[in-house]
């Protein structure tokens, strides 16, 4: 129960440009901590692995090994949050990175908050990192706060519950996250939303559809099901 408050105070919400309001729960210390101590083990068996290897090929195996780990140590990170929005150590605590605004985190920014993790760790232990978490309601370290990017735990609701059936329609072109995440939450919204929002609010997703209000409202939903649901 207290952990539950506890995420939930923390909870803040961002409103994008199309007036679609989106959750975020920040996770606090302990968990990302957690998830840090998940990645380390993880890289700490693929160096042993590698050094053993390395050994074989004696002084060339040894040069190799260590600009290996080198780019390990630093990409490892970025790659994941990338292509993945999570590390292995995040993933399996239910974590993601994105930018602060709720958008799909940009190369640059990973780069950027993996590359200031040397400020973080000063003087010792990451202790820069953990009082700059204390100190914002987003507990951002200080490569969050360069980066204006975030921890947050990934959405645990039933998304395809809420959604109303209709035939599942592909988008004509590729969507960002972004957008996807927007069709979704129309979508969920739309039985509790009075007509006129709905309209108001496919009228602003109107780059998406096309048609009559009526006509945007059930092709957001058709985009909606693919996402959710597929063929």
């Amino acid at each position: 129960m207290s952990n539950t408050r506890t995420r939930l105070d923390t909870t803040f919400r961002y409103e994008t440009p199309e007036g679609i309001e989106l959750e975020l729960r920040p996770a606090g210390p302990v968990v990302r901590g957690l998830a840090w101590g998940i990645d380390l083990g993880i890289r700490a068996v693929v160096y042993i692995l590698v050094y053993v290897v390395a050994s074989i090929f004696g002084g060339v195996g040894t040069a190799i090994s260590l600009i290996f780990l080198f780019l390990v140590e630093w990409f490892y990170p970025v790659i994941f949050e990338i292509y993945k929005r999570a590390t292995p150590g995040k993933s399996v605590l239910g974590l993601e990175v994105m930018q602060a605004d709720g958008s799909p985190l940009s190369w640059s920014s990973s780069l950027l908050r993996n590359l200031l993790r040397t400020a973080d760790f000063f003087p010792f232990l990451y202790c820069s990192g953990f009082i700059s978490m204390m100190l914002n309601n987003k507990f951002q370290r200080l490569g969050d706060l360069a980066a204006d990017t975030v921890v947050v735990f990934r959405e645990a609701r039933n998304t395809i519950a809420k959604i109303p059936a209709y035939p599942p329609k592909p988008s004509p072109y590729p969507l960002s996250l972004t957008e996807q995440r927007l069709i979704l939450d129309f979508a969920e919204r739309a039985q509790s939303l009075s007509a006129e929002r709905r309209s108001e609010l496919a009228d602003l997703l109107f780059f998406l559809t096309s048609g009559s209000n009526k006509e945007a409202e059930l092709t957001l939903l058709a985009y909606a099901n693919w996402f959710a649901r597929g063929r």
